[in-house]
């Protein structure tokens, strides 16, 4: 196996994972952007727009986009911040309302999704997701 690949090959099941995720969350009237967002704020609380986009690695724009959506259709609303530009992100109350059963929906879509994994190639992949791309080594002989 060459890494053009691998790398190929990862980035289709993440292709493939997208979509899927889309399709299932319809029924929720949701995007698997703007879960990820919902997610977020439900694990930190509130956050600024900007720690957003750099948690998330998505350029300013799209996440403004997003928000702008979601905060259109009850999701989340902006606060100002610390200065005129800052804006803090909440969930609304109708979402909080909301999510636990989406929080539980998307857990069975992910249960179906690795259901060909055992709980210990799940931790495998996990623990190889997380290492890959972090603290890039200077001497890229050491990883081959």
């Amino acid at each position: 196996m060459n890494r053009n690949e691998l790398f190929h090959l990862l980035n289709q099941k993440v292709r493939l994972f997208s979509k899927e995720m889309n399709d299932y969350l319809q029924q929720h009237n949701l995007y698997s952007s703007q879960w990820t967002i919902l997610y977020i704020l439900l694990e930190n609380g509130p956050m600024t727009q900007t720690d957003i986009w750099k948690y998330l690695q998505v350029e300013a724009p799209t996440i403004t986009r997003t928000l702008t959506r979601m905060e259109k259709s009850g999701w989340i609303v902006k606060k100002p911040g610390n200065d005129k530009r800052e804006k803090i992100i909440l969930l609304t109350d109708e979402a909080r309302e909301k999510l636990d059963r989406i929080q539980q929906s998307v857990q069975q879509f992910e249960n179906d999704f690795t259901t060909n994994l055992t709980t210990n190639e799940q931790q495998e992949l996990y623990r190889l997701l997380k290492k890959l791309g972090s603290e890039r080594n200077v001497n890229t002989n050491e990883n081959e």
